[in-house]
């Protein structure tokens, strides 16, 4: 039939048979039985197929029940934003980690480009499943959206894009993050959510401007490094790829900024984990699948974040109260404030360390930091589940040296040798001294900077030497008295 000639009898006729087959088929779905619709149902997309030759691979963001980042997402994503600035429309942009003045380009949702792979024209889209509304049960809580790519090509490239091309893309893209054309990500579960979401992670700290001996820094690292390349090693001994630090010492010497080192140093994402925002030890699984690999967990202040210090079993024993009657007798705020909310127990949180739900995701370190080691159970901080512990004490004078470098550009100074002499005598953080060296306007230089760092170490030496003072004259004077007494019973015997 000619296109150019169709007459209305044409299209009258067309209509008719439309109308027909919309009536039969509404009398099949309704009286047919069941085994006999779902035979026609099956025809009819076997029939559709035969007319659309298009196949359809999804990849999601999140796989699973517990949303867990699906790594091939990432690795989509980085390759198309090679390829996606071609022809895309909408495109989303963030900063090159490494440069930035650089911006790096990517498709944004629902839009798509078109890709070519040994002739092979393909198709891809972005979208993202809207988030559930939320519930009465949990009216804080509203489930994050979930991104996808769609990739549409030709059945007759089947075989050519599920041997070759995917292989293709997800090298290409784990070459592009492993280039760092991304900025590493901070993550946090803070305000109550049981959910994880994100910030760039721009902390400048690096090894080099951390204010610690150089022979403990060459320590830890040589320790990273060995473990960033044992994944034959712990796959052999039967244990999961991940490693913990304890950082422990006073407020103020550095552990937050050894573990932002850390991060730097490896290329790592972080995960700032919240415990008090942590409902329940199931909660506490579900963020932990969530997390993905080459990443550190971080929860500070280990003792201050929930009753799990060992304190609540030494209350029993000592006022042989129940665990029942202790938990209705909040003493503190913080104790009233767990009770309301978090319920992780310290059995979830060692099988956060090294259960079961370990291995969820490989190459990850797990870092506590405390001001108060000697609070922690044991259980915690044995080896094996803290593989290491790093004492962060007060400064040293090669630690000062490095802040010096770092604030002052010095290296080199007269008045240095004064500083050592003191700071052996005195107890100063690097916070402190960082505080003190930083210069507070335009006028100060680092000679005044310099002189405020000494004049306050002589300070504080000086309050040292009173309290060292008072302390022998207390001793002292109850010697004194002791031996008053002994005299006075020797007397009267």
């Amino acid at each position: 039939m000619n296109p150019t000639k169709i007459t209305p009898e044409t299209w009258r006729t067309f209509g008719s048979a439309v109308l027909t087959f919309v009536f039969f088929w509404d009398l099949i779905r309704r009286y047919c039985p069941p085994e006999l619709r779902l035979y026609f149902e099956r025809s009819g997309r076997r029939i559709s197929g035969f007319f659309n030759p298009t196949i359809q691979i999804s990849i999601h963001e999140y796989i699973g029940s517990h949303m867990k980042s699906h790594e091939a997402y990432g690795m989509v994503e980085a390759y198309l934003s090679i390829s996606s600035s071609k022809d895309a429309k909408k495109l989303k942009a963030e900063m090159a980690k490494e440069n930035e003045a650089e911006l790096v380009l990517s498709m944004d949702e629902n839009e798509k480009t078109t890709d070519e792979f040994n002739g092979a024209q393909v198709v891809w889209i972005s979208g993202k499943v809207p988030s559930p509304p939320q519930t009465t049960s949990f009216p804080y809580y509203r489930e994050p959206e979930k991104r996808y790519y769609k990739l549409k090509f030709h059945r007759r490239y089947k075989k050519l894009i599920t041997e070759s091309y995917l292989e293709h893309v997800m090298k290409t893209g784990k070459d592009r993050i492993q280039a760092r054309s991304r900025q590493r990500r901070l993550y946090t579960n803070g305000h109550s959510k049981s959910y994880w979401s994100h910030i760039a992670f721009e902390h400048p700290a690096t090894f080099e401007t951390l204010a610690m001996e150089q022979e403990k820094k060459e320590e830890i690292i040589e320790d990273l490094l060995s473990f960033t390349k044992s994944r034959d090693f712990y796959k052999r001994i039967g244990k999961a790829w991940k490693r913990g630090y304890l950082l422990y010492g006073p407020p103020g010497t550095g552990k937050s900024t050894m573990i932002a080192a850390m991060a730097n140093f490896l290329d790592y994402d972080v995960y700032d984990f919240e415990l008090t925002s942590v409902k329940n030890n199931t909660e506490l699984r579900k963020l932990l699948a969530e997390t993905t690999s080459r990443s550190i967990i971080v929860i500070e202040d280990i003792d201050c974040s929930l009753d799990l210090t060992g304190e609540r079993k030494k209350k029993m024993e000592k006022s042989g109260e129940t665990d029942t009657e202790i938990t209705k007798k909040p003493s503190s705020r913080r104790d009233r404030e767990a009770e309301s909310g978090s319920q992780v127990t310290l059995s979830g949180l060692l099988n956060f360390i090294d259960g079961l739900w370990s291995s969820c995701a490989r190459e990850r370190l797990i870092v506590f930091t405390t001001n108060h080691v000697e609070k922690l159970d044991p259980a915690l901080t044995r080896r094996g589940r803290m593989d290491k512990h790093i004492e962060f004490s007060y400064c040293k004078f090669e630690g000062f040296k490095v802040l010096a470098k770092n604030y002052l550009n010095l290296e080199e100074h007269p008045v240095f040798g004064s500083i050592q002499e003191l700071m052996e005598k005195v107890k100063i953080t690097p916070a402190d001294v960082a505080e003190i060296l930083m210069p507070k306007s335009a006028k100060e230089g680092p000679e005044e900077c310099l002189q405020s760092l000494i004049h306050a170490l002589e300070v504080q030496a000086k309050e040292t030497n009173n309290v060292a003072a008072a302390a022998a004259r207390e001793n002292h004077e109850e010697l004194v008295i002791e031996l008053n007494r002994m005299d006075s019973q020797g007397s009267r015997n």
